[in-house]
């Protein structure tokens, strides 16, 4: 039997530049307090303190936003249940705040994803405030192809990982 190995493929990331500026700029307000939140916590607390940490925070940099905002579940034209944003930002994207040894699994990105498609919305961040450092696979970016394809005419995008460096040196 001949088996054609293909290497793992890469689907394409869509830069800053490519998402609208006002959303990139919100984003990196959130990811900026995100920062230092963790520089001045650390790792080590529950997801809700961060959660709650970083709500004030936003509040402080005069950022919209609100805790535990529920999101109707359509199927098929019905509302067949409710799903929760930890954070829903700017009226335009959801923060998941997380305290997990584990690294971001595919699993979470793509619920985060389902997330996001189900509320017709571009953009979500996944913060993990149990990292050492946050840049180092604390933040992830996860977009919403069905929002964005327009963007690049394609319907697969890759998660990568926040741009933390862009905010704030290292924390």
């Amino acid at each position: 039997m001949n088996r054609h190995s293909h290497g793992p493929s890469k689907r394409p990331t869509l830069s800053n530049e490519e998402l609208d500026p006002a959303l990139t700029e919100v984003s990196r307000k959130v990811i900026g307090c995100a920062i230092e939140l963790h520089k001045a916590l650390g790792p080590g607390f529950g997801a809700s303190a961060y959660e709650n940490a970083l709500s004030n925070d936003l509040s402080d940099e005069g950022v919209a936003h609100s805790v535990g905002h529920e999101f109707p579940l359509m199927h098929k034209g019905k509302q067949v249940g409710t799903f929760r944003a930890g954070l829903f930002v700017d009226n335009r994207f959801i923060v998941w705040v997380l305290a997990s040894e584990d690294e971001v699994s595919g699993f979470e990105r793509t619920a985060l994803r389902a997330h996001l498609r189900a509320a017709d919305l571009e953009l979500g961040l996944i913060i993990n405030f149990h990292r050492r450092r946050l840049k180092d696979g604390g933040l992830v970016r996860v977009l919403n192809p069905d929002k964005l394809e327009s963007l690049r005419g394609s319907d697969e995008y890759d998660d990568s990982p926040a741009e933390a460096a862009s905010v704030a040196d290292a924390d």
